[in-house]
């Protein structure tokens, strides 16, 4: 767990979930490991009063020290646990906000897949000057839609797009179809 745990902007939203699964996983042992020396400091303090009763000081006292140290490593958990659940609510904030920057759209990078779509190279894009790309865009989507609509309208009247079967018979009888744009077809 070297990333640092304040800057997840390189991650995905995945990741860092998965980032955030390991430091509640890491969490929970460590809440389980200080749970465990409470056990040991209650068997360590219990040792050191039946010590006491017997008239050992000496074993009383190293009782009390060997449950001294079991506090201490309990206190060092304590702090630990207080990090990771700091650090686990930061992770948690941020999570939102990286699904959010992969659902963005990048306009560069949309224009380019318009411009490929239309048939155009980006680079050709680019040397025409801002305003000349944004036109020739903006006039190729508006092609692309009048195109749309005229293929609704065509296959609301009956006169959408005829088999090849059909177009071969009606150029084998020379007549051109009602609805078309005037140009022929060629068997």
């Amino acid at each position: 767990m070297e990333q640092n745990w304040q800057d997840l902007r390189g991650m995905s939203a995945e990741d860092a979930k998965e980032y955030l699964f390991h430091h509640i996983s890491a969490l929970k042992l460590t809440e389980k490991k200080y749970r465990d020396l409470d056990g040991e400091i209650a068997k360590w303090d219990s040792r050191a009063a039946l010590a006491a009763s017997r008239a050992s000081p000496d074993l009383a006292r190293e009782a009390e020290a060997e449950a001294l140290r079991y506090r201490e490593k309990q206190t060092g958990l304590e702090a630990e646990i207080g990090e990771l659940k700091g650090q686990i609510e930061r992770i948690r904030r941020q999570i939102p906000g990286l699904a959010a920057r992969e659902r963005s759209i990048d306009p560069g990078l949309l224009e380019q897949e318009i411009l490929i779509a239309l048939g155009e190279t980006p680079g050709d894009a680019d040397d025409a000057g801002d305003g000349e790309t944004a036109g020739s865009s903006v006039r190729a989507i508006e092609g692309l839609a009048a195109d749309a609509a005229l293929e609704v309208l065509k296959a609301r009247m009956g006169m959408g797009k005829k088999t090849s079967a059909e177009e071969n018979a009606a150029g084998a009888s020379g007549g051109i179809s009602g609805g078309g744009t005037g140009e022929g077809t060629t068997a």
